[in-house]
């Protein structure tokens, strides 16, 4: 079935603010696989000119899942879904401190032969408003 177009341009309001910590950055650094020091040591990321430990470019993944996309109205089956494409376009980095919130768009719905595809563009904001990533998710229900 397909999804239901009248969802492109719906904005998902923040859930909660999630706090960035440096445990939180350390221990997605462990499941990329990724030792970089900036990502554990106060020290080295300052030395590399921030103010404290940030996170991989990555890690926007793990506040930019949209509640939204579970609405029986978009018709969308999880069951049959696979990640397509992601990218973040970044004003600075999350770094250890920042409390952020997260606003996502469904930007565009349309069909590949027989399946859908869903891209969703969400804005990553300190609580005080500061923009600090854009991330472009691409999300295809196969079989739809």
């Amino acid at each position: 079935m397909a999804l239901n177009r009248d969802f492109v341009g719906r904005s998902f309001p923040p859930g909660e603010p999630y706090e960035v910590t440096r445990l939180k950055i350390r221990e997605f650094a462990d499941a990329i696989g990724d030792p970089n020091p900036i990502y554990r040591d106060r020290e080295a990321a300052k030395a590399a000119g921030h103010p404290d430990v940030i996170a991989p470019p990555t890690f926007p993944i793990a506040v930019s899942f949209i509640d939204g996309l579970s609405d029986p109205g978009l018709g969308l089956n999880f069951a049959m879904v696979v990640h397509g494409g992601q990218r973040f376009e970044y004003t600075r980095p999350l770094r250890a401190g920042d409390v952020v919130t997260a606003v996502a768009t469904i930007t565009e719905i349309r069909s590949i032969g027989a399946n859908e595809k869903l891209d969703i563009t969400t804005e990553i904001t300190t609580v005080e408003g500061e923009l600090v990533c854009t991330s472009y998710s691409t999300i295809v229900e196969r079989g739809a």
